[in-house]
């Protein structure tokens, strides 16, 4: 059984402000890229099929940004009995709980890192240091769940 907390310890992991500040930030760009698509003035002997056509790009500008801040929205770590599957920007990598040899904020980094066997790293996005306390009190979860599972022997029939 997993460390006990008040909560599931195997809860995904997902961040507060960035996700919330990427959510709205793209439903303002679907917005204001659709407005100005919409409502920009046409100049007197301009080519309506050209017109047209620099309307849809402005649009769609608006769509691929929304696109790319919805899935920073969607990062997120899910712990499991075997290991954790971090979904970050433009990456998942799954990893097993034996690889795991630390949990922490290097340096200045803006979200946790795993430090893993064969001196690779690993950012988890999910917990960013820009969430404060909430930060501190996941990135001490993810590490409970890391010793658990290296005191359990890696917990590969647990669950």
């Amino acid at each position: 059984t997993p460390p006990a907390e008040r909560r599931d310890p195997y809860a995904t992991f997902r961040p507060v402000r960035g996700a919330w500040v990427a959510r709205l930030s793209a439903v303002a760009s679907v917005v204001v890229f659709g407005m100005v698509a919409i409502f920009s003035p046409m100049p007197l002997g301009s080519d309506p099929a050209l017109m047209v056509l620099n309307r849809v790009a402005v649009a769609l500008i608006g769509v691929v940004m929304a696109a790319f801040l919805w899935r920073y929205a969607r990062i997120r770590a899910v712990p499991g009995p075997r290991g954790l599957r971090v979904v970050n920007l433009f990456s998942t990598t799954e990893v097993e709980w034996a690889q795991v040899l630390r949990v922490g904020f290097s340096g200045g980094a803006s979200w946790a890192v795993l430090e893993l066997t064969e001196t690779e790293e690993l950012a988890v996005m999910a917990i960013q240091r820009a969430d404060g306390e909430h930060a501190r009190r996941e990135a001490s979860r993810l590490a409970a769940l890391v010793g658990h599972h290296h005191r359990t022997g890696g917990g590969g029939d647990a669950g």
